[in-house]
């Protein structure tokens, strides 16, 4: 059996493309959402967050040979628990890790570590912040006191769950935009004129998670972008490709 953690569409067409080439697979999801976006892929599917335990229990229940985690490219606790649960069962580990964006030579494009340190800067850039980081981060920037006199705008997926945690963080309607991304260059030129933005920030999620785009329109709008790094986690073996991920299998499971 080989688990799939599905984090991203990346996850959902590796799925889909191990069941292709005959492997037993089974797909891990956080949300009910991507469960349901999942089952397009694999019909076996195990939806929730999993702790390191958790992790262990579903490896020996499924009997997984090999762990293929295509979680975000900024959920490392997942990825943590992965591969410290294969250790323990002995299954194969592989990290498939999306390409990031190039960021250009631009002087209004200012890199950080993480999202206080984005905070922190985008404060410093202009008074209407436009968030594109995912909603579990927007408590770091309700509570930088220096965006306290700044107007806060986020882009979230459009589930109640999220639109219910946004509004106990204090955001109202007007500055809510709850959208299924990724969006093109012309569609985030249009939300971020029309939200009078100033600054943007965003991850360096690639072509894959929309970060291009959100790039070239704030460079055609003239807008500050702060980009938060990824997270560098030791991974043991890598994947850039569906065609990698489909040799290492091969490679272990078919000795």
């Amino acid at each position: 059996m080989i688990l799939v953690i599905a984090g991203t569409r990346d996850g959902r067409e590796l799925a889909r493309d191990l069941t292709a080439a005959g492997y037993p697979v089974i797909v891990s999801v956080f949300s009910e959402y991507g469960k349901q976006l999942a089952a397009e892929s694999s019909p076996a599917i195990s939806a929730g967050a999993l702790d390191e335990p958790g992790m262990v229990r579903l490896l020996q229940d499924k009997e997984v040979a090999l762990v293929v985690d295509a979680s975000h490219p900024y959920a490392v606790n997942v990825s943590h628990n992965a591969m410290a649960a294969c250790a323990q069962t002995g299954a194969a580990y592989l990290r498939f890790e999306r390409e990031e964006t190039a960021l250009p030579a631009d002087d209004k494009i200012r890199r950080v570590a993480d999202a206080r340190q984005a905070a922190q800067v985008a404060a410093g850039l202009g008074n209407v912040v436009f968030l594109t980081t995912g909603s579990h981060l927007l408590p770091v920037f309700k509570a930088e006191p220096a965006l306290a006199d700044c107007r806060l705008i986020a882009r979230v997926l459009p589930q109640p769950d999220v639109i219910a945690a946004c509004s106990a963080l204090g955001f109202a309607p007007k500055d809510l935009v709850a959208m299924q991304g990724p969006f093109s260059h012309q569609m985030n030129v249009a939300m971020f004129r029309h939200y009078g933005a100033e600054v943007v920030v965003t991850k360096n999620s690639g072509h894959t998670g929309g970060t291009d785009s959100k790039l070239t329109a704030a460079r055609e709008l003239g807008l500050f972008v702060v980009v938060i790094d990824r997270p560098r986690p030791d991974y043991p073996q890598l994947a850039d490709s569906a065609a990698a991920v489909l040799a290492f299998a091969a490679a272990r499971l078919r000795k």
